[in-house]
């Protein structure tokens, strides 16, 4: 497999098959950090369980410490999740794994890249905004966006104010 991106420190590259079981450690270590600032998810919700594709999945390290899982909505790539372990934290890793998946949208000939996050936390909406997202307004979201924000919503994580953002590339 390409590299989609590289480092001296970590390659990004996508997953392997055998490779995305051992990721849910990977988020959940990333989305105990959420506990320092009131926000614990309901059991069951890890993201990266829900694929058995690794052609959504990039990762960062081998083995992995990080992953960026996506898909698209409303014919655009979208960032289901982001997770880098705290051990692996504050070194650049998913400012690398998101430009990855910017530059995937960019090679797949797609203008924009979406998501879905914490509008309040300083390692989400602040940290994608520092990375070129903008917060989209609700009448700007597509039926899909408009279905995957309830789908969040009735599953328990909208357990602080989330926002929906797009960079456009």
């Amino acid at each position: 497999m390409t590299s989609i991106r590289s480092s001296t420190s970590t390659e990004v590259r996508w997953a392997r098959s055998e490779e995305l079981s051992g990721l849910a450690a990977v988020e959940l270590a990333a989305d105990g950090l959420f506990a320092e600032v009131g926000i614990t998810f309901p059991p069951g919700t890890t993201m990266i369980e829900e694929t058995e594709d690794p052609g959504r999945v990039l990762v960062a390290g081998d083995p992995p410490i990080g992953f960026a899982m996506v898909g698209l909505v409303d014919g655009q790539l979208h960032l289901d999740q982001l997770a880098v372990h705290p051990g692996h934290g504050r070194r650049g890793v998913g400012g690398r794994l998101l430009e990855a998946v910017c530059d995937h949208a960019v090679s797949a000939g797609l203008a924009a890249v979406t998501l879905t996050t914490y509008r309040d936390v300083s390692w989400n909406a602040p940290w994608y905004a520092r990375h070129g997202f903008a917060v989209l307004d609700p009448a700007e979201w597509g039926p899909e966006l408009v279905e995957l924000v309830r789908h969040e919503r009735e599953s328990g994580i909208e357990i602080a104010p989330r926002v929906v953002m797009r960079r456009v590339l």
